[in-house]
C-alpha cells in the first residue's frame, strides 16, 4: 500500500517504512508527526481525495533536522571587475513514515 502525501507544498508518493525528506519544520526528534493523504493506492485500489481523503492519515516520526548538499552561486560581471560568490546549504526534516492509516 502507499499514499500519496503533502509536506511543504510538495507531494511525496510514501510506504510503511520509507524515510522522506521534506522542508524544515521545527519538531523535535523522535516526535510524531501527521500527514493529510491525497490518494490512497495499492492491492488494484485507487482512493483520490478532493483535495484530500477524509479520515485518512499518515503518521511518521522525525529522526532529526539535516541540511542538504551545498550549492555554490558564482555571479560575475565582465570587464567590470565585479564577482560575488555565495554558497547555500538548504535545510530538511528527516521523516521516517510508521503507519498509513486508510
Amino acid at each position: 500500500m502507499y499514499a500519496i502525501i503533502a509536506a511543504g507544498g510538495r507531494q511525496y508518493r510514501v510506504s510503511q517504512g520509507d524515510v522522506i525528506y521534506i522542508d524544515k519544520v521545527n519538531q523535535e526528534d523522535n516526535s510524531a508527526i501527521s500527514f493529510d493523504v491525497l490518494m490512497i493506492g495499492g492491492d488494484g485500489e485507487v482512493k483520490v481525495g478532493n483535495p484530500v481523503l477524509n479520515g485518512a492519515k499518515v503518521e511518521g516520526k522525525v529522526l532529526g533536522q539535516v541540511k542538504g548538499e551545498k550549492i555554490t552561486v558564482y555571479k560575475y560581471k565582465s570587464k567590470k571587475d565585479s564577482s560575488r560568490k555565495i554558497g547555500h546549504r538548504q535545510p530538511y526534516t528527516k521523516v521516517e513514515i510508521t503507519a498509513i492509516n486508510a
